[in-house]
């Protein structure tokens, strides 16, 4: 009995020496492409509520990685060369609200003797958080056994809402019963889910890429892949465009901030603070009654923006101009609108005395209509003050 436990711990110590000398492979700086201004233009939107990670943690993950995309000091083994994708992963997600989670499966001591692990329960998404979790997969040992793994997946989701994003990484050497299993997952969370795979192995694997793509046909709206399609910064960031995001209505740009969208704004260069019509061009006018100068009371409001507009903007060079219908004679009426305009230009000197720089008065008279002096909706229309800016 004796001689049967010390076998026993040798063999306990060779597994766990023999994880603990995996090596640690180190690649080149990755410099992730920022997808934030596709979110921010509303170019498009976020598509998944919660990302879950399956990752291939058995021994075959050991053996080296002999495909491309991936260069490491050591030669990286497959296991590593995972978690480099997950690494670029986590520097490509732009800015959403999700929750994320990491589960591993094998056996041995790199998942405490058990079929798998839990490495990071879904939580509130970071790039430190989801970091520390990829930093749990410390070694891969053991067989494939998919299926715990996926059934463990079922119930960490089960507090989870919204869309669902669920990746698994592996050569896709799986054990019996993976593709059941996915299919369970499939019937639990149903339109929710959408599974994603990356092949990590070497050509003489590739039939494991056939089981992966198996498995992402099941949830129906995901897609499989292979980890030298994922390995530059563009192909790593097409691939989480399409699994994190979703095309949207692009946010129109208001650049001069009147609330009119660029292309409706006939007038892109609006003073700040000014009155605009829908077109997007200052509004200021100000009409009189026949053979008036007096400011209307209605008109106080409009003409307090135009305070607003001056006090907002300065530097300015403002013309008050007044106008007249074409109704008795031409002196007449150039006096009047030189009236008018003076009447105004008062107006806004009363509650802006440091207006007096930015401000003329000038009258034009009946030279100027803006409709027509044959009714009097039209006369009407041309006895106005209206300002002109001279930048």
């Amino acid at each position: 009995m004796k001689k049967l436990f010390v076998i026993i711990a040798a063999i306990a110590g060779l597994v766990v020496s023999g994880c603990a000398s995996q090596p640690i492979s180190t690649f080149p700086l990755f410099a992730a492409k920022n997808l934030n201004a596709l979110v921010a233009s509303g170019q498009y939107q976020q598509k998944i509520d919660n990302f879950f990670v399956i990752n291939d943690s058995s021994s075959s993950m050991t053996e080296e990685y002999r495909g491309v995309g991936f260069a490491g000091q050591p030669v990286p083994t497959k296991f590593s060369v995972e978690k480099e994708i997950l690494n670029r992963i986590n520097q490509t997600i732009p800015d959403l609200k999700l929750t994320a989670g990491i589960r591993s499966f094998g056996f041995g001591p790199c998942l405490s003797y058990q079929f798998t692990q839990l490495n990071l329960p879904p939580v509130t998404y970071s790039k430190s958080s989801f970091g520390t979790g990829i930093d749990s997969l410390i070694c891969a040992s053991g067989g494939s056994p998919l299926s715990p793994s996926v059934e463990g997946t079922i119930a960490d989701l089960s507090a989870t809402a919204g869309n669902i994003g669920v990746l698994i990484l592996s050569d896709g050497h799986l054990g019996s019963g993976s593709v059941a299993s996915v299919k369970s997952l499939k019937q639990h969370y149903g339109d929710r889910v959408c599974v994603y795979t990356i092949w990590v192995g070497n050509e003489e694997e590739n039939s494991g890429i056939n089981t992966l793509n198996r498995i992402a046909d099941i949830g129906g709206c995901g897609f499989s892949t292979l980890a030298e399609k994922v390995a530059s910064a563009g192909d790593m960031a097409n691939f989480v465009q399409k699994v994190f995001l979703k095309a949207g209505m692009p946010v129109e740009r208001d650049d001069d901030g009147d609330g009119v969208i660029n292309s409706k704004d006939k007038c892109p260069d609006t003073l700040k603070g000014a009155h605009v019509n829908p077109f997007g061009c200052w509004v200021a006018e100000i009409k009189f009654d026949h053979d008036k100068s007096t400011i209307k009371p209605e008109y106080y409001d409009e003409l307090d923006n135009v305070v607003t507009v001056i006090k907002n903007n300065p530097g300015l060079s403002i013309e008050v101009q007044g106008h007249t219908s074409r109704t008795g004679k031409a002196a007449y009426n150039q006096q009047l609108s030189e009236r008018r305009a003076q009447e105004v230009k008062a107006y806004l000197l009363s509650h802006d005395a440091g207006a007096s720089a930015a401000l003329t008065a000038r009258g034009y008279g009946w030279r100027q209509p803006v409709d027509t002096n044959d009714t009097e909706s039209g006369r009407a229309n041309n006895r106005r003050v209206e300002f002109k800016v001279f930048k």
